[in-house]
């Protein structure tokens, strides 16, 4: 983990300090202490932020487990301003001590969280820090995405991730800072919105400064006055005009092009804080039938992504890890991926952005309907929308997939109305992206109608989806799995149609260790019939003028799934250039 980067990339400091490494670790299954005094006992050590279901974190248990508790000492410098401490993610319900003294708690397995840990610090000798996390591996109203509620890994679930998973960070600011930058582009008026929040002791006469570069090109420095703890403008670019010189400005996973930033807090002519961050210029839209991209027609070739290690599971082995990821994805062709179930890593959304990866965001299910499971959900999804709203490779949110957690959508109201409201919702707090109410299926409220559709026969699929089309017949008629397509009061407006889940092809190139049995929509037993099958269901799915994109099922084998185009550790099962050839639709079928 040595290699971890500044964990939060788009408000980057210089005074950080990593907390991961090896903390005091023990289970408390039987629920016995609630104090950190209690805790006394330590039975092993973890290393974060790996999961101590992980290889990685040195104890590797996946039974169950309710209670863990986390300890560790650090050191810090006593200057003027403020310490925070900083939590990437911890599932699922975190309570944190800073000397004894309870700084924060945190519902939410996916998001990250913060305390000003100040007050609570000694001042002189060492600090340190506890964590307890309750994580009922069996409650299925909270949102878990794919972790297993029994106990050994089945069908298309895997194992569970408890407590820290991310980053944990301590940084020193100053005694008013700035707690958040918000980016916004503009496609049409060639215009960059930037929102800077401040927080602290907030003084009279406190001004932004906000440089913007394109290379070694200064594009703006402009100051703004903050009022009442916000600063809000937009920052117009000089429009070249022509596509040739506006393409130079413009974010796409073929050019992708961020705008380097730096946003200073001034108090008079005395500087508080300085971060530096970056933005790009780019839209997503729907027009008709088409997704759009920078004002055009964009068709979408995505890959599921489960976003899942053999030995660290859902966190990544390295910051290379993530690099890696984002580079194969485009070494196969695709120009994007819809992670599945997961809520990445900033680092992750990182090198999408620098790399040039569109990123569908979804957020991870509960598997029962019920109040709290709606109101966990809720809160949580929109500190998901507020902390990755700024990447400019996330292009459009999924609230629900395959109706899990609201099953009965066609006969109970109440199930309609949580698709509707979460699709209202985030179009809301965030009205420049897309929404899919809910992907695959039983579609209400939507701007993309996605469908999921295993069907491994290439003929078949054809038959379907490969003629003039015409949709028509398509919605009134039943689909995988005995769903409809749209609820009914929701009829197809002409929405893009996007094949958001097929293929699925299990072959096991490479067995997973610790595997006994894969699991697959369908299987082959050859690196020829692996090909051929993935070209001819490319072949269909490329050439259909009913849809706006695809997304192929998957990235890469997850423990029993051996659905990947790579083997679980990133092992290509045929040559990336065959894969490439494939998604792309550019060889003849033999």
């Amino acid at each position: 983990m040595a290699d971890f980067l500044y964990p939060r990339p788009q408000l980057v400091r210089k005074h950080w300090q990593s907390l991961n490494g090896a903390w005091k670790f023990s289970f408390d299954n039987d629920k016995k202490y609630r104090f950190p005094l209690d805790s006394a006992q330590w039975t092993t050590e973890i290393q974060v932020p790996f999961a101590p279901e992980s290889k990685a974190s040195g104890i590797e248990d996946r039974g169950f487990h309710t209670i863990c508790w986390y300890q560790r000492e650090f050191d810090i410098l006593a200057e003027n301003g403020r310490v925070l401490l900083h939590f990437g993610a911890v599932d699922y319900l975190a309570r944190v001590w800073v000397n004894e003294h309870q700084v924060t708690e945190h519902e939410g397995g996916h998001t990250s969280f913060c305390a000003d840990i100040t007050s609570a610090l000694n001042t002189s000798g060492r600090q340190t820090v506890t964590v307890r996390v309750e994580d009922d591996p069996l409650d299925l109203a909270k949102p878990r995405g794919k972790q297993d509620w029994q106990l050994e890994p089945h069908s298309i679930w895997y194992p569970r991730t408890t407590g820290i998973w991310q980053t944990v960070w301590l940084e020193q600011v100053a005694s008013t800072y700035i707690q958040k930058l918000r980016w916004t582009p503009f496609f049409d008026g060639f215009e960059i919105g930037c929102e800077a929040f401040v927080v602290g002791d907030i003084e009279e006469d406190l001004t932004v400064e906000v440089k913007i570069w394109h290379g070694e090109k200064m594009l703006a420095d402009d100051h703004y006055k903050v009022i009442g703890n916000e600063a809000h403008r937009k920052i117009a670019l000089s429009d070249p005009g022509i596509d040739d010189s506006r393409n130079d400005l413009l974010w796409s996973p073929e050019r992708p092009t961020l705008l380097d930033a730096e946003v200073t807090l001034w108090h008079k002519n005395h500087v508080l804080d300085h971060v530096r961050s970056y933005t790009a210029l780019r839209s997503v839209a729907i027009n008709r039938d088409r997704f759009m991209l920078n004002g055009r027609p964009y068709p979408l070739r995505l890959v599921l992504d489960q976003g899942y290690w053999p030995d660290t599971l859902l966190t990544a082995p390295s910051d290379a890890a993530f690099k890696k990821d984002v580079e194969l994805a485009k070494e196969m062709g695709f120009n994007g991926v819809r992670k599945h179930q997961k809520i990445e890593d900033p680092r992750y959304l990182y090198w999408a952005d620098k790399l040039g990866l569109l990123v569908w965001e979804e957020m991870p299910s509960a598997y029962r309907f019920t109040p709290k499971a709606i109101t966990r959900m809720v809160r949580e999804w929109g500190e998901v929308i507020d902390r990755d709203y700024s990447h400019p490779c996330i292009i459009v949110w999924v609230p629900f997939n395959e109706s899990w957690g609201v099953p009965n959508l066609i006969s109970t109201q109440a199930h309609r109305n949580a698709v509707e409201a979460l699709y209202h919702l985030t179009r809301t707090l965030d009205p420049t992206r897309p929404v899919i109410g809910n992907d695959g299926w039983e579609a209400s409220a939507t701007d993309i109608l996605g469908i999921h559709d295993y069907d491994c026969d290439p003929d078949r699929l054809q038959a379907r989806y490969g003629g003039s089309g015409e949709t028509q017949d398509l919605f009134d008629r039943r689909r995988p799995g005995g769903r409809i397509l749209t609820l009914d009061g929701y009829p197809h407006r002409g929405q893009p149609i996007i094949l958001t889940e097929f293929g699925g092809i299990a072959y096991e190139k490479f067995p997973t260790p610790g595997i006994q049995q894969i699991w697959g929509y369908s299987k082959v037993s050859g690196d020829q019939d692996f090909l051929g099958l993935y070209q001819k269901l490319m072949h269909v799915v490329n050439n259909s003028s009913m849809f706006s994109g695809f997304c192929y099922t998957q990235f890469a084998d997850t423990f029993q799934e051996a659905n990947g185009l790579l083997c679980a550790d990133r092992t290509p099962k045929i040559a990336l250039a065959q894969i490439r050839s494939a998604t792309c639709n550019l060889d003849p079928l033999p």
